[in-house]
């Protein structure tokens, strides 16, 4: 088989997924203490988010493995994914995350400009709230 170059044009990523075991606390705590806004609810199989531009999907694995329509998918184990704040925006989220009873587990300064902070949420996927600008910049 022959290897050839395939050039996507990727704007942006649209989604991330996440798996957790329980829709209801997952739905509290992303919307009533990070407060990201609902968009969908169905019981027993997900529960969905905007964030900002891209939308955070949580479902449970076990549904999405039976899936007939669509591709069945499904994880276990905790992830990493990170939300991008305005750098005028960082200190307050910082500051509200703490208020809401969130434990911060590190603050970070990557490069002497741009920082980031890193917490659990219910199901310990590592959450990262990062100041805007740190991946602009072009890395070799």
């Amino acid at each position: 088989m022959q290897s050839s170059s395939l050039a996507v044009n990727v704007a942006r990523i649209k989604e991330t997924c996440i798996y957790v075991t329980n829709l209801q606390t997952a739905k509290t705590f992303y919307n009533t203490m990070l407060r990201l806004p609902l968009i969908s609810f169905v019981e027993e199989r997900h529960v969905f988010f905007r964030a900002g531009e891209s939308v955070l999907l949580c479902f449970v694995a076990a549904k999405t493995l039976q899936e007939k329509e669509l591709p069945p998918h499904g994880a276990s184990g905790p992830v990493h994914f990170a939300f991008e704040v305005e750098s005028n925006e960082y200190d307050k989220t910082l500051w509200e995350v703490k208020e809401a009873g969130i434990e911060i587990l590190h603050e970070h300064n990557w490069d002497g400009h741009h920082r980031s902070f890193y917490f659990h949420d219910p199901d310990k996927n590592l959450l990262e709230v990062i100041e805007e600008g740190l991946w602009e910049a072009d890395v070799e």
